[in-house]
C-alpha cells in the first residue's frame, strides 16, 4: 500500500482544506486582515454582489454575513450599495482600497497554492482538477 492510500480519501480532503485554510491565513495576517475578510474580498472582485447570493458564496449565515461586512466596511475594504433593480437592497462593492488587497490576497493565495502542488506532475494536477470538481461541483468557492 502507497502513502497515498492509507492516508485515505477523507483524511486527504482534510489535510488538503487544512492547507488551503492555512494559505488563506497567513496571506491574510500579512494583510492585516482576517481570512474570512479575504474571503469575502475575493469573492468581490468580479463586482458588487447581493447579501443573499454573497451568503450563499461564503456558505455564511444572515448575521454572520452581516458581522463581516459590517467589519470590513469600518475598515474601509467595501462599502453597501443600493441594487438599482430592487431600492430595498444593498449591493456590497469593493472600496480601491479592497480592491487592491483583494487582488493582492487573491494572487499570493494562488501563488502559494501552486508552490505547494510544484513537485506533482501537471497529469496528476489536471486529474487532479477534475476530481475535485466532481466531488464539490456546487461547493461554495473559496478563493
Amino acid at each position: 500500500m502507497t502513502r497515498t492510500t492509507e492516508l485515505g480519501l477523507a483524511a486527504g480532503l482534510v489535510r488538503l482544506a487544512n492547507l488551503v485554510n492555512r494559505v488563506f491565513a497567513d496571506v491574510a495576517r500579512e494583510h492585516g486582515i482576517t481570512p474570512q475578510q479575504a474571503q469575502l474580498l475575493c469573492k468581490l472582485i468580479q463586482g458588487p454582489v447581493g447579501m443573499a447570493e454573497l451568503g450563499r458564496k461564503l456558505d455564511l449565515e444572515k448575521s454572520s454575513l452581516t458581522g463581516l461586512v459590517d467589519r470590513a466596511e469600518r475598515r474601509g475594504l467595501v462599502r453597501r450599495v443600493r441594487d438599482r433593480r430592487d431600492r430595498r437592497a444593498c449591493l456590497i462593492e469593493l472600496t480601491d482600497d479592497g480592491t487592491r488587497i483583494a487582488f493582492e490576497t487573491h494572487q499570493v493565495v494562488c501563488d502559494e497554492l501552486e508552490k505547494a502542488a510544484v513537485e506533482v506532475p501537471v497529469a496528476d494536477q489536471e486529474r487532479m482538477t477534475d476530481v475535485i470538481a466532481r466531488i464539490a461541483p456546487d461547493a461554495p468557492e473559496q478563493g
